[in-house]
């Protein structure tokens, strides 16, 4: 008759296995939080004049944010938190907020306005092409 591995030894094995799996995981070329998944092609994101001058519109499909902090000026942004990779769900007072744990982002810089992120958004090329934004 065989005996049974204790406790112990299964909560071990249970916690390697985990780890391996962990490793394997942060080997395979993931992205890290703040960074949107790397496209070559622009993306047209729709009418420039969907964005109104001093604020700012989310993309959310797209996870991108873009703002017109002055007439014809416009700044992109990933949507995609810098602390720890959630997505900004809203634009509250020229901010964008991630709903995670509540990092508020400049929507006219990028910058951080309140943490736990410490590192601005990240920037995006955008431009207007025959009235709409193409961005990327």
């Amino acid at each position: 008759m065989s005996a049974s591995p204790d406790r112990r030894t299964v909560l071990r094995g249970a916690a390697l296995a985990g780890a391996v799996c962990f490793a394997a995981a942060c080997g395979t070329g993931q992205q890290k939080p703040g960074t949107r998944p790397a496209s070559d092609a622009p993306t047209e994101l729709g009418p420039a004049s969907d964005v109104p001058v001093g604020g700012a519109r989310l993309y959310a499909e797209q996870r991108l944010l873009v703002s017109q902090p002055v007439k014809g000026e416009f700044k992109c942004f990933s949507t995609v938190c810098t602390h720890m990779g959630a997505v900004l769900n809203k634009i509250e007072k020229k901010q964008g907020v991630c709903p995670q744990h509540g990092s508020r982002f400049e929507v006219a810089t990028g910058k951080v306005v309140q943490g736990p992120a410490t590192r601005p958004l990240e920037e995006v090329p955008v431009r207007v092409k025959d009235g709409k934004l193409m961005a990327g």
